[in-house]
């Protein structure tokens, strides 16, 4: 209290007023992953663990270098920025080169057996991100008044590719340097010998271009460590992220570095990330090539089972910015996913579904699923990617991984993420304050106008706020024992508005008593 010790007339500023709550935001991603480089373009410092904030592509380049063979988070990141995302913290754990744009690819010979040269083998730009590309040749039975043919086996990690029945015979259908380079993804050849008698045996290996790093990234690599501001530690100490991505965790598993038990281990970290710091939702990928019924055995194998994470299926096929020349190649899509959730987020908020929404820069799906297929995979929280006709390739689904059918949809989650956050810190002015009726009242009162202005914007269920919410915060819930305690109870309820997941229209044929219509 002031002393007054004069006569005269005191002006006293007395805060009375409302201590307002905003919400926090929402759509800020955290890519955790591979890039061409990691350096500060100010001072040149390494930037390898530590989580960098980037606003637009041309950010991401100064610091990340652009795309990179072996890398899916630089295409993540474009994606990102493409479907509508603003801000993104960049963790790089492991640096992949620059991307290969012409120059001289590394080379191997396949030759005859009296060793003559065959076949000239050079790796593909934009290709496998394994660190060693194995071709084999096996001759078949020559076939009398035929050329001879032979099989050609090309294996980088866990992709492999398999030429049958091929020849040295040019303008032949079966022609090796034609069959080869409109299909193959791993490397590109050229015959260079006229002799159509020749076949290519043995085998040769190509290892992968200079400047790739040889590092095998590992869980502690994507966990870090706090104290260092690493990884997933460093990112635990920024509140403004919502949304966490890794999609280099399948470079690393078409490498043949992670097998499927490796991915669900950092897959749990990233999903055990999230519960501890509770506002941040996870999008998981699933491996490459599987079919609907392999990725819903998968998805049962791995059990996830969290309110934090959803998973998103097939991988999406885009433009191949490392090979150029139009070709494409698949990616997976939880990049591109967190552009539309960010996307969505502002034009709709993030009580609306991230579902129904086109995708920004997708060309094609690495499978078309059916209904029928989606039928098996929904109901097991697995979102599709679908193509419709006229309609474009859309996100076909909005849950979570959670067995809990309260917390099934992605939005439901998203929007408790928003608005605890938005209490949480709005309300930080309480701690200390004498706990009596008025701090009682004020944080009533403070509560209510915040989730108001929640309803009002369509993310509450009711007609009436009354209907849509209620703030609770009396002796009932705080009795004195607990104020003993130095504990002040808040109890707030409020009802999310859910996703028409299923529009159901029944029709049947009407007929007025009368028999006709007015």
């Amino acid at each position: 209290m002031p002393e007054y010790l004069s006569p005269g007339v005191y002006v006293e500023e007395v805060d009375a007023g409302t201590k307002p709550i905003e919400s926090v935001g929402t759509a800020v991603a955290a890519f955790v992953g591979y890039t061409a480089q990691a350096r500060d373009p100010r001072n040149g410092s390494s930037l390898l663990g530590k989580p960098t904030l980037v606003t637009n592509w041309s950010q991401f380049t100064q610091s990340f270098g652009g795309f990179a063979k072996g890398a899916y988070t630089p295409e993540a990141v474009y994606g990102y920025f493409l479907n509508g995302g603003s801000r993104a913290y960049v963790v790089s754990v492991k640096t992949v080169g620059g991307a290969v744009s012409g120059g001289a690819a590394p080379m191997g010979l396949l030759t005859s057996g009296d060793k003559k040269d065959v076949i000239r083998v050079k790796l593909q730009e934009g290709g496998s991100s394994a660190k060693e590309v194995k071709i084999t040749s096996t001759p078949n039975e020559v076939t009398e008044g035929a050329a001879p043919t032979f099989n050609l086996v090309i294996q980088a990690g866990r992709t492999k590719e398999t030429y049958d029945n091929v020849n040295l015979v040019r303008g032949d259908k079966q022609f090796a340097e034609t069959a080869v380079n409109t299909k193959s993804k791993l490397v590109e050849i050229q015959v260079v010998t006229e002799d159509q008698s020749l076949v290519p045996a043995g085998d040769v290996s190509i290892g992968a271009e200079a400047g790739t790093s040889s590092k095998k990234v590992g869980l502690e690599d994507y966990q870090g460590a706090a104290a260092d501001r690493t990884g997933l530690g460093g990112l635990a100490a920024l509140p403004e992220v919502t949304m966490l991505v890794a999609p280099d965790l399948m470079s690393a598993y078409e490498a043949g570095e992670l097998d499927d038990k490796g991915i669900q281990g950092v897959q749990t970290a990233l999903i055990d990330f999230s519960e501890q710091t509770r506002y941040v939702f996870t999008i998981l990928d699933c491996p490459p090539g599987l079919s609907p019924q392999e990725v819903n055995d998968w998805r049962m194998k791995v059990n996830y089972d969290t309110t934090r994470a959803a998973l998103y299926y097939p991988w999406i096929e885009v433009n191949d910015p490392v090979a150029g020349g139009g070709r494409t190649h698949f990616v997976p899509p939880s990049g591109y996913m967190a552009g539309v959730y960010a996307r969505t987020d502002a034009e709709r908020g993030v009580h609306k579904a991230p579902a129904n929404e086109v995708v920004r820069g997708v060309l094609g799906l690495e499978i078309n699923v059916t209904k029928g297929e989606q039928d098996i995979l929904n109901p097991n929280g697995v979102n599709c990617i679908r193509s419709f006709p006229g309609r474009g390739i859309r996100v076909w689904g909005a849950r979570t991984l959670s067995s809990d059918a309260s917390w099934r949809y992605v939005p439901v989650r998203r929007l408790f993420n928003m608005v605890e956050a938005s209490i949480e810190r709005g309300t930080q002015w309480a701690v200390f304050e004498p706990n009596d009726y008025d701090l009682w009242a004020r944080l009533r009162r403070d509560l209510s106008a915040y989730l108001k202005t929640v309803w009002t914007s369509g993310a509450l269920f009711g007609r009436t706020a009354g209907e849509a919410f209620y703030v609770k915060v009396d002796e009932e819930n705080n009795p004195a024992e607990l104020r003993d305690l130095g504990q002040l109870v808040v109890e707030v309820g409020i009802r999310p508005v859910k996703p028409a997941e299923f529009l159901i229209i029944r029709i049947s044929q009407w007929a007025p008593e009368d028999g006709g219509a007015e």
